[in-house]
């Protein structure tokens, strides 16, 4: 079966990747390509490295007809989708890739983003979309809440070790490094080439990232108390890639034995032999996540290295991974596409 399917936000690039996806999936079909500053332009206009597609022109989101649609996938700038969903037929099954539903507590989502949360009522029924630890919620749901690229990083690594104990609470450092495709399409000097080039730099520093709200959340209810760490964001000169290395305190093969049964019937997560060192090379435009462990020469201390693309297992493939789930569509439909070498 074939389900119609939307994507709102399509100019960006986690529009991109959703259609680069979609392309070659055999349940869902796209139907319309919604855009603000793009409406009325081909996709062959937005995206030449698309323009083999016969899909149809962006078109602006009032402009939509979604008596027919199935399924929609929103890939809009944060505070906009709070607006946008709640305008949307109940019909729907919505996955959403802002990070207006991704916080279940209103307030918190008003401290980290600083604007007060316009869709409360639909909150509750948001489902947090990290699918390895929210699949059977993510089955029976008509609305899906993508998370955060470096939150997602962030949590393959900390998840199974937090819940089992094996490390200290009090003592977790998570250093990242994130491409600029992370920080979106729009125009922006911090981003233009001369300016990011040739170097790297740290960013949001003293714990003011906003994906640290996710963590609070995620890591607390699963610790069952408070749980905060400590988090380093980078930007580095690279197109697409996430390399989060995390240190903590805990036994570095109770840390590999803890990760490697969690994650031992994942299609998408790997735990490499320990020792070994993921690269994001080895996982771009892949929905893949490598995670690799090492011995400390300081006894009792670990360091543990996740890679995933954030345009895809950080952002747009999960979002489809979701979509498999919500529609009993095996998880793996269209997902599992070699990552690009070179």
């Amino acid at each position: 079966m074939t389900y119609s399917t939307a994507i709102l936000g399509a100019s960006g690039y986690t529009g991109a990747e959703l259609i680069r996806i979609i392309a070659g999936h055999d349940h869902f079909s796209i139907t319309a390509l919604g855009a603000h500053s793009k409406a009325g332009q081909s996709l062959a206009q937005v995206f030449p490295h698309l323009r083999h597609l016969d899909l149809p022109d962006l078109v602006a989101m009032d402009a939509i007809d979604w008596s027919g649609i199935d399924l929609c996938f929103c890939a809009l700038p944060h505070k906009t989708s709070q607006e946008v969903i709640s305008a949307l037929p109940r019909h729907l099954k919505i996955v959403d890739l802002s990070a207006d539903f991704r916080l279940e507590d209103p307030e918190e989502y008003e401290k980290w983003y600083g604007n007060p949360h316009s869709a409360k009522e639909l909150q509750p029924e948001a489902v947090y979309g990290l699918t390895e630890f929210y699949r059977d919620q993510i089955k029976a749901a008509r609305f899906v809440a993508g998370t955060g690229c470096n939150a997602a990083t962030g949590q393959y690594v900390l998840r199974p070790l937090i819940a089992a104990g094996v490390i200290d609470l009090d003592d977790i450092i998570l250093d990242l490094k994130a491409a600029v495709s992370g920080a979106g399409r729009a125009l922006k000097q911090n981003l233009l080439h001369a300016e990011l080039s040739e170097g790297y730099h740290a960013y949001a520093l003293g714990g003011t990232h906003r994906h640290l709200g996710e963590f609070d959340q995620e890591f607390s209810k699963v610790a069952g108390r408070p749980v905060q760490i400590q988090f380093v964001p980078h930007l580095v000169p690279a197109n697409r890639g996430i390399l989060a290395t995390t240190y903590v305190k805990g036994e570095a093969q109770a840390v590999w034995d803890t990760l490697n049964a969690a994650y031992a019937d994942e299609p998408f997560v790997t735990v490499l032999p320990i020792g070994e060192a993921p690269s994001t090379r080895d996982i771009r435009g892949s929905n893949f996540c490598h995670i690799g462990v090492a011995a400390d020469r300081i006894s009792g201390r670990t360091t543990v290295i996740a890679a995933l693309d954030n345009l895809t297992k950080g952002s747009s493939g999960q979002a489809v991974q979701n979509a498999n789930l919500m529609f009993g569509i095996p998880e793996t439909h269209g997902l599992m596409m070699p990552p690009l070498f070179p």
